[in-house]
């Protein structure tokens, strides 16, 4: 495997911090109409009718809303639910006290965003806002709004995955008997010269931008630019054949590719090496995806690694033997 130094590349958010920005967002939304209700709601708590009123009028200045309601301190609703299509009286004296974002602590500022939970009504996704109703420093209760995750706007970006390297233990059944076993030589193996090639040819030629190569089963699933959304299985014989190349006809290779064209062979040729290096702990399936720039390898202990390509080609086999291990 050539051996290469790891370029430098800017950190990518973690999944969790990417949601963390998109619940900031919405939170900045949804503070103010919620504060200003409950100052409006606190003159008139405890009489069902004047908060309904209130409710009813501030729920149109609520973004995204799906039902709003107001629950005193042990959780029990003191008010009709709020909706779109008008008041629904069935709700009022629910016990909401189970409920998830009840179990949440809100914060000292008085308002809280939940984390998302599956609703009772729906079983969908759905998250509550819930805001601190007090007078003269007594707690009086809480304003609650419900959303449906499916009503929310897109506050950020769309997610992109980050491309640090992540190890992933697997079955545990398997790693406790790795050392029990012993690699066979697949159709695939007997055949990895052309099977390489074919690859090859499809990624860097014939518009193939990801594909996962199954050493040990013989086949690969692959994935093309024409037909995003399917996925294609290549046998063995497939795999054995250059004839299928010309079924795919040529197309340029992608510009915002994150691997360099010339740098495939490599990664195959890399892989191909792991399939080989060692009798027990040896690669069972491994994958590219040359847009998001990530090779993934799982080995025979089904311990599996995610790492972006320059980080595969920087290691040689000893490190690859050594971590599998």
């Amino acid at each position: 495997m050539n051996v290469m130094p790891i370029s430098c590349e800017p950190v990518k958010d973690t999944w969790k911090e990417a949601l963390a920005r998109q619940r900031a967002a919405l939170e900045t939304e949804l503070k103010a109409p919620l504060q200003t209700l409950a100052v409006q709601c606190a003159e008139v708590w405890d009489r069902r009718e004047e908060i309904d009123i209130v409710l009813t009028d501030g729920f149109r200045r609520v973004p995204y809303g799906m039902f709003m309601y107001a629950l005193d301190s042990n959780g029990i609703q003191i008010s009709d639910n709020i909706s779109a299509g008008g008041l629904m009286p069935e709700h009022f004296g629910r016990d909401r006290s189970s409920r998830p974002y009840m179990r949440e602590a809100v914060p000292t500022q008085g308002f809280l965003l939940s984390t998302a939970y599956l609703s009772l009504r729906a079983n969908r996704p759905s998250l509550t806002a819930l805001q601190l109703v007090q007078k003269d420093g007594k707690t009086l209760g809480y304003l609650g709004v419900d959303f449906d995750l499916r009503d929310l706007p897109d506050t950020a970006q769309h997610y992109e995955e980050s491309a640090a390297w992540r190890q992933i233990k697997g079955d545990p059944a398997i790693r406790g008997t790795v050392f029990q076993q012993c690699r066979v030589d697949s159709v695939m193996d007997r055949n990895m010269e052309p099977a390489m090639a074919i690859l090859e040819d499809l990624i860097t030629e014939r518009g193939m931008f990801q594909c996962v190569i199954h050493f040990s089963s013989s086949r690969a699933t692959v994935w093309f630019f024409d037909d995003p959304y399917r996925y294609r299985i290549l046998d063995h014989e497939a795999l054995g054949d250059p004839d299928i190349c010309m079924l795919y006809p040529r197309q340029p290779y992608p510009a915002d590719a994150q691997i360099p064209q010339e740098r495939i062979g490599s990664i195959l040729r890399g892989m191909r090496q792991l399939r080989t290096a060692d009798e027990t702990l040896y690669l069972r399936s491994a994958s590219i995806n040359i847009f998001n720039g990530m090779v993934s390898l799982t080995f025979s202990c089904d311990g599996s690694h995610y790492m972006s390509w320059h980080e595969f080609l920087a290691k040689d086999m000893k490190f690859w033997v050594g971590c599998a291990a």
